[in-house]
């Protein structure tokens, strides 16, 4: 005859020596109810075996009871990618105005592991408090805490924090930079587009890349001068993301470069610059594009194609 679920035989079997029984007391204990786990799930968040530690993590993010959320935020630095991740998804549902506070607290914690994922934990969060945390949180001695300050600044998309972002485009760590130029596209791109010209000639390709990108989206053209010498790059996929703005933005003087890519032994590349070329509806550009209708690469191919196509309608209609 099996025994009866009472607390005193779930807590037994959560303190046996044996990880497994442990891990079912844990399962039992979500079909319990009726009883008050709370500090036992507590003390498991710390047990040696990580299976035990993310299952408590679980029940507690269940449970939602504020007295959890210190314990769930050391879990944030736990060693365990799965443990680390149930802490997070945990965090984030709690709602409370204590255990919000707790969080926030935890931007300025002293393991930079737990600033890090507190603040991915509270991206979004209405809190007012949040965006001063975040943005001091941008000046962090650590450059993981810091890409992370980046992505939730632009999530508030609120205009006190461009100063702020524009700083990080000079940071030392480009995945940082990276990041700012991303943020500062959700705001005032026009206005923005000195710091994004100074992006174009970043140490880091990645960075000069997001640039272009970014540029892409201003529909100015001013940003046109901007993004001609990144036809030039030496990282194709720098090219490629330039070409595709300046097709988007009408730029005809760019022209001569685009047909000049079509030339690329990167098909990615020859097929980006057919399709913008297509874009401009580029008269010059029917020689060169009817060229790589015998191109290797099926893709160009199609592209050369749907470009031609496209200059032909665009004759026709300029004709009429």
């Amino acid at each position: 005859m099996s025994q009866p679920l009472t607390s005193v035989t779930l807590l037994a079997k959560l303190r046996d020596s044996n990880p497994e029984v442990r891990q079912l007391a844990l399962t039992e204990m979500d079909d319990a109810g009726g009883f008050d786990f709370v500090e036992p799930l507590i003390e498991a968040t710390r047990d040696v075996d990580p299976t035990v530690r993310r299952l408590a993590i679980g029940l507690l993010e269940e449970v939602g009871d504020p007295r959890s959320i210190a314990a769930l935020i050391v879990a944030l630095d736990d060693e365990v990618d799965a443990v680390r991740e149930a802490a997070i998804a945990a965090v984030r549902e709690f709602r409370d105005p204590s255990a919000v506070t707790s969080l926030l607290a935890a931007v300025r914690h002293p393991s930079a592991s737990v600033r890090r994922w507190v603040i991915v934990a509270l991206r979004g969060t209405p809190d007012p408090r949040a965006l001063a945390l975040f943005i001091e949180a941008l000046d962090d001695p650590e450059a993981e805490v810091r890409r992370e300050a980046v992505i939730a600044v632009a999530h508030a998309k609120r205009p006190e924090s461009v100063g702020s972002l524009r700083r990080r485009l000079h940071d030392y760590d480009a995945a940082v930079r990276r990041l700012a130029v991303g943020a500062l596209a959700y705001f005032n791109g026009p206005r923005l587009l000195r710091d994004f010209a100074v992006a174009t000639a970043d140490d880091d390709w990645q960075v000069r890349r997001e640039a272009a990108i970014v540029l892409g989206r201003l529909q100015s053209v001013a940003a046109v001068p901007v993004l001609l010498p990144l036809l030039s790059d030496s990282y194709w996929q720098v090219e490629k993301e330039a070409a595709v703005s300046l097709g988007r933005l009408g730029a005809v003087d760019a022209v001569p470069a685009l047909i000049a890519r079509l030339g690329s032994e990167r098909a990615d590349l020859r097929k980006t610059a057919a399709e913008a070329l297509g874009e401009l509806e580029a008269e010059a550009a029917r020689g060169p594009l009817a060229a790589l209708l015998s191109d290797a690469d099926a893709d160009v191919r199609k592209a050369a194609e749907a470009s031609l196509l496209r200059i032909r309608k665009g004759t026709a209609v300029h004709d009429a």
